[in-house]
């Protein structure tokens, strides 16, 4: 079972210059997804700067590279899911309002095709060493086939996901049967027909293998799926589009794109400015079937403004929820451990999965879900599980969808060294520093996109890497211009950004839940509040006034 992004045997892929050893660039980009592409096109194309692209993995893509499970597909819907840049999008056609990983894989491609980036891109090269020279001003880089680079700008868009867990369950390497984490699967797929076939996990992930594999198992297979807490997950509501209802929209997308910076998640809708009892039941009634007859997470961030403020609100919520998945699954004991009546957190406080039919596969008899929290996984033997009650259940397939060490793990995880040789791992132990989301101190001309202490977990990800991506793009252009050798973020911007970072978690629900939002899924990480809740408009103000005279940095020219 693979466990990691190491290359088994690392050896030049390529023979143009990108693949080259000892490159000397203006800089060098980590990860080839939405973040790392569109960097690439801003200080390449239109900055005119030398730059190259390392991808661990074989191809474009990023999470849409090495996501390839069943039923993976993306939870925010298009066009907002997309490039704003016109030559892109204005001859891109959707099939799906959710596009599954195919698809996005074939978006991926068109991206490639319009701006050219492949040929700037280094495939299998994993980075493993990274430090900043102060006297040369630049960025030394070490790739795991031991190839060396330079370069005067890092650039990080490893993501919020690079980083794969699995949990430390006593015989995990003992299994027989066929084990994948889901980050892993084989791009062609698992047979599972009349298999016997466990689903560790309900986040995102979990929901949507256990809703394809459960109809793949035929009636002579069966399918389990092994919850630790439930997923409050929300309809899908996803549909096939036309060219022809494209092609009536597309003359919007401008205006779409502007909008979705003015939001708080970074879509096309927002927050009510009601509170939840400023309507009576009735009209709440009828206000929250409107948002989730829209599907996505219109139920989630286009609910009334007080939803993550307040436990009372809060609960009419999940009631609501409670009431529209429990009618959905027949099973009384299935029902109370998919869709309990009490709460087993703050509604909105983990991410919701989206889903399509989830719940209504669980009215199959060889269907079924085992409450792990009370109950829990004990040992993997060759077989299978056995849980704490001595209960063996006999598995042929193992789908571990036990998720990643999240928003921060990726960046922890590729040897990154401040000026005095500390690894951010080292520095990141007891807590998570920055600037503004997108610096660190002691990491000079380092700057990283859709990761820690950012809206990242509560925004669209297109949406986020194009505002992260023009403001750091203005940055390098303006020291360029200024003849600025390197900028360092100080200690004290990092200690006032994590102060505004946990205030505004602490207004929230959010710090009593435990889950990967706060660090709380992976076992020794510290609990804190890895994103910024103070939505995309707020975010963009506190970058303009940051970067404008570079306030938070200190300050090295190039000697005359």
């Amino acid at each position: 079972m693979r466990r990691d992004i190491s290359i088994a045997h690392p050896e030049h892929q390529g023979t143009t210059d990108t693949y080259g050893d000892n490159l000397d660039v203006d800089a060098i980009i980590v990860g080839a997804g939405f973040g790392g592409v569109y960097m690439l096109h801003k200080l390449r194309d239109e900055l005119g700067m030398t730059a190259k692209l390392f991808e661990a993995g074989k191809d474009l893509g990023g999470i849409w590279h090495w996501n390839c499970y069943p039923g993976a597909r993306v939870d925010s819907d298009v066009p907002i899911y997309e490039y704003s840049i016109e030559k892109v999008w204005k001859d891109w056609y959707w099939s799906e309002r959710f596009p599954g990983w195919e698809e996005l894989r074939q978006y991926f491609e068109h991206v490639d095709k319009v701006l050219n980036v492949r040929k700037d891109i280094s495939f299998d090269t994993r980075v493993i060493d990274s430090q900043f020279d102060e006297k040369a001003g630049k960025w030394l880089v070490r790739a795991e086939d031991g190839r060396l680079a330079k370069s005067t700008f890092l650039i990080l868009a490893t993501g919020f996901a690079a980083k794969r867990h699995f949990p430390d369950w006593p015989g995990l390497d003992t299994f027989q049967g066929v084990m994948h984490h889901s980050s892993f699967w084989p791009e062609e797929g698992i047979n599972v027909e009349g298999k016997r076939v466990g689903v560790i996990g309900t986040g995102s992930t979990g929901v949507q293998i256990a809703q394809e594999l459960s109809k793949e198992v035929g009636d002579d297979g069966s399918l389990t799926v092994f919850q630790r807490t439930p997923n409050l997950a929300l309809p899908m509501q996803n549909r096939k589009m036309t060219k022809e209802e494209q092609d009536d929209l597309k003359h919007n997308y401008p205006e779409y794109y502007k909008q979705r910076l003015t939001t708080f998640a970074g879509f096309l809708f927002d927050w009510s400015k009601k509170k939840t009892f400023d309507d009576d039941p009735e009209e709440r009634e009828k206000f929250y079937q409107d948002k989730w007859d829209k599907g996505g997470f219109h139920f989630w961030v286009a609910n009334y403004k007080d939803l993550l403020y307040f436990s009372e609100p809060n609960r009419e919520a999940y009631n609501f929820w409670a009431k529209k998945q429990r009618a959905r699954i027949h099973d009384p004991r299935k029902r109370d451990i998919l869709a309990p009546l009490e709460p087993p957190h703050a509604f909105g406080t983990k991410r919701p999965s989206l889903e399509q039919d989830f719940y209504e596969q669980f009215n199959k008899p060889n269907i079924d879900v085992q409450d792990v929290k009370s109950n829990p996984i004990k040992e993997v033997v060759a077989d299978g599980l056995i849980l704490q009650d001595g209960s063996h259940h006999k598995l042929d397939v193992l789908a571990l969808a036990t998720g990643f060490d999240s928003v921060t793990g990726g960046m922890k995880n590729m040897g990154l060294k401040d000026i005095h040789g500390v690894d951010l791992s080292e520095k990141w132990k007891s807590g998570t520093w920055t600037h503004l989301g997108v610096t660190c101190a002691g990491f000079p001309n380092m700057f990283f996109l859709y990761a820690a202490q950012a809206p990242t977990a509560f925004s669209n990800g297109p949406t986020l890497v194009e505002l992260q991506g023009d403001i750091i793009s203005k940055v390098i252009a303006d020291m360029r211009r200024e003849g600025i050798k390197y900028i360092d973020a100080t200690k004290s911007a990092e200690d006032e950004w994590r102060r505004i970072v946990t205030e505004l978690n602490d207004e929230t629900l959010f710090p009593g839940t435990s889950s990967w939002y706060m660090g709380a899924n992976v076992p020794g990480k510290p609990r804190e509040q890895l994103n910024y809740l103070g939505g995309l408009p707020k975010y963009i103000e506190e970058l303009n006034r940051a970067v404008e005279g570079l306030k938070g940095f200190d300050v090295v020219k190039v000697e005359a």
